[in-house]
């Protein structure tokens, strides 16, 4: 570390907590398995997040061949499509995204870029992978019990989960409560130490409006996810009794396959509120991570401070804020009362005024910027284009009018990709470009990066915006086969066959994302311990990769993280751990950036 002179020290408060003792592992098992290291513990996550979301693609693919060239594989039969229907949706958003971007760039990127040596409780980190993989492994298991797994759409509505004639009516749907109701136990431990470890273990200096808003957007979704999940966790335990002791918490009294049920006044709309009441925040606990590392990514290689900083986290706030009130606007079709549907109406427009606050930073930030289009950079820029897109079509569906007739149709499924798969999977790839010289020391292969970009970005137009067209022509959603029918134009099974060729497509360009990650571990170009030029903490650690307690000191912080292009500086930038006199000094020309 560079000497820091007593004068220095008056910009920076005194150390609130001692710092931690770390358990330094002395065994294989211990440094790369039973691991605290939260970097080690991001990549578990991470491996394991990326693994189930290939099965989910893998199941994507199978639906598209029978949409797109019914009856032509005997393999997927009704009960498949709909199981197959409910497990993409469920592992594509709680144990790809969620575990991804919380587990994954939460464990690896906080520690380092508040200046911890790790998280708060790492005992607690470790425990909180395994509760996680354990989830995972229940939720596989399902395919293999009798019956397989659960067919009810990725909403599990009762009474439909847990009816006769339901595909996975026995141990399908057991196996996918009891895994959901693991994976927030976990959740809950990783989301604590991110919590606590924001909010105690910063570095000298790092005040809340100098955190960089990669960690803005992680904390607050982490907050959001803390008080959203004990919503779907309650659900969970509450279907599962009705399932397994014959409660009838939200199963009603009926009569199913011409008998009637033992259940008698449960309420499936209590499960619908229950789970919305989770749903809706739950898309910000995947975007609002999304926002902050794409506003990091934009700032880095446009050499550009962010625009609005301030803005940028009051509308972060705003929105984790909203989104517990709009939770409703996924109910139209329920019945609720027209002065219901206003309200929500209303406060779903209204979260759209932060949301767009943060488009407009973003383009002001590259605006006149001297922006670097290298791989990060371009998926960063794609997830514009995409988030505006399926924003827009947001606006339409957020209106009870215009939601009632499209609500089960081809629409819903084409804005909520495009907001929900899309966008964030652009900026899941243009996080892991960014930091892998930080991972591994080495650089991603740029030639196979655009690549996979370009196949990746083209490919997902390919497959959704024609479902807008499928939706306003009124082609629903969720059908294993439809046959001759005459509101169908000619059109829909050719579209629905394109759909699937362009899927198959961008599945292909993912393996160029495979082997560039893998080969590049190997024989990557080495990237040094700053090769972006970014003033963030992780950047500036002594060793690359970081090792273990992160920093040699805890660095101190004497400014915001996007001093970018700063007038009379050479070198362009200035990171956040250098002294103003040491700023002065680069600005001279003769100053050396501390290690």
């Amino acid at each position: 570390m560079s000497d820091v002179t007593h004068d220095a020290l008056d910009y920076v408060p005194p150390l609130e907590v001692e710092e931690e003792e770390l358990y330094h592992a002395k065994t294989w098992l211990g440094k790369y398995v039973f691991c605290q290291d939260a970097k080690v513990i991001a990549i578990q996550y991470s491996l394991t997040a990326i693994g189930i979301g290939v099965v989910a693609l893998v199941l994507s693919l199978l639906m598209r061949l029978q949409l797109g060239f019914p009856h032509e594989f005997s393999i997927i039969d009704p009960s498949n499509y709909l199981q197959f229907v409910t497990m993409h949706g469920m592992i594509m958003v709680i144990y790809l995204l969620t575990a991804l971007f919380l587990g994954g760039f939460g464990n690896y990127l906080i520690p380092l870029m508040v200046g911890a040596r790790d998280m708060v409780f790492p005992y607690v980190n470790m425990i909180s992978y395994w509760v996680y993989l354990v989830a995972v492994l229940v939720l596989v298991a399902s395919f293999f019990v009798p019956g397989g797994a659960t067919g009810a759409g990725w909403t599990l509505y009762p009474p439909q989960a847990i009816s006769p004639g339901t595909p996975g009516i026995d141990g399908g749907i057991i196996l996918m409560l009891v895994s959901l109701a693991l994976f927030i136990i976990g959740f809950t431990m990783g989301g604590l130490n991110y919590v606590v470890t924001v909010l105690q273990a910063r570095t000298r200096g790092m005040s809340l409006m100098r955190m960089p808003l990669t960690i803005w957007g992680i904390f607050m979704a982490t907050v959001l996810a803390l008080l959203a999940f004990p919503a779907l966790f309650v659900s969970a335990i509450m279907m599962l009794l009705d399932k397994l002791i014959g409660t009838s918490f939200f199963m009603p009294a009926m009569i199913s396959l011409g008998e009637q049920t033992s259940f008698d006044g449960g309420s499936p709309i209590l499960f619908q509120h229950l789970f919305w009441f989770f749903g809706h925040p739950e898309v910000y606990i995947v975007a609002l991570p999304a926002f902050g590392i794409v506003s990091d990514v934009l700032s880095v290689h446009a050499r550009k401070a962010i625009f609005g900083y301030r803005m940028m986290v009051w509308a972060i706030v705003a929105i984790g804020a909203l989104s517990f009130i709009v939770w409703a606007h996924h109910m139209y079709v329920s019945g609720m009362n027209p002065y219901f549907g206003f309200f929500f109406a209303t406060t779903t427009l209204i979260i759209a005024v932060p949301t767009a606050i943060k488009v407009y930073n973003w383009v002001l930030t590259l605006w006149r910027g001297n922006i670097k289009l290298t791989v990060p950079m371009i998926f960063a820029i794609g997830f514009i284009f995409t988030f505006i897109n399926g924003g827009i079509t947001g606006l339409f569906l957020g209106n009870v009018t215009i939601d009632l007739p499209l609500s089960d149709t081809y629409f819903v499924i084409a804005h909520f990709h495009m907001v929900m798969a899309v966008s964030p999977v652009l900026v899941v790839f243009a996080a892991i470009y960014h930091w892998y010289p930080k991972i591994t020391g080495k650089f991603m292969d740029d030639t196979l990066g655009q690549w996979h970009f370009w196949l990746t970005f083209l490919g997902s137009y390919a497959i959704y915006l024609p479902m807008h067209y499928l939706g306003f022509e009124g082609i629903p959603r969720r059908y294993f086969a439809y046959g001759e029918t005459d509101f169908m134009s000619a059109s829909a099974a050719d579209l629905n066959a394109a759909i699937t060729i362009a899927a198959f497509v961008v599945a292909f360009g993912q393996l160029f994302f495979f082997w560039n990650l893998f080969i590049s571990y190997f024989r990557g170009k080495e990237a040094g311990g700053n090769p972006w030029e970014a003033t963030t903490l992780e950047w500036q650690t002594p060793h690359t990769p970081p090792r273990h307690g992160n920093f040699d000191d805890l660095p101190l912080v004497y400014r915001w993280a996007y001093d970018y292009s700063v007038p009379g500086v050479e070198q362009d930038y200035v990171p956040q751990n250098v002294s103003p006199a040491e700023a002065e000094n680069l600005g001279k020309g003769g100053g050396e950036q501390p290690t």
